[in-house]
């Protein structure tokens, strides 16, 4: 799932329901899981070794495009991906 919007519709609740179930469940918002589970994606990817597409793999995660991935996860990791591969 990528789109918090898409899980609220795929659930029968309003965006605003499900951060409210979130809130009260989870204790953090749908919103940052979404993140958090596409940037372990990333990171598992990077751990097989293979050659990743960059612009493939932000599509398919459901990024607006490339940059937005890269940003994502610098701001998670403190690094861009093919620094983070590269020290692991």
């Amino acid at each position: 799932m990528s789109r918090v919007d898409v899980l609220a519709g795929e659930l029968g609740t309003t965006v605003r329901g499900l951060q409210r179930l979130f809130a009260e469940y989870v204790g953090i918002g749908p919103k940052w899981v979404i993140r958090r589970y596409r940037l372990h994606e990333v990171t598992e990817r990077l751990a097989r070794g293979a050659a990743i597409d960059w612009a493939e793999l932000a599509a398919e995660l459901g990024y607006a495009d490339q940059p937005h991935l890269v940003r994502d996860f610098t701001k998670m990791f403190g690094e861009p991906p093919p620094r983070y591969a590269a020290r692991y």
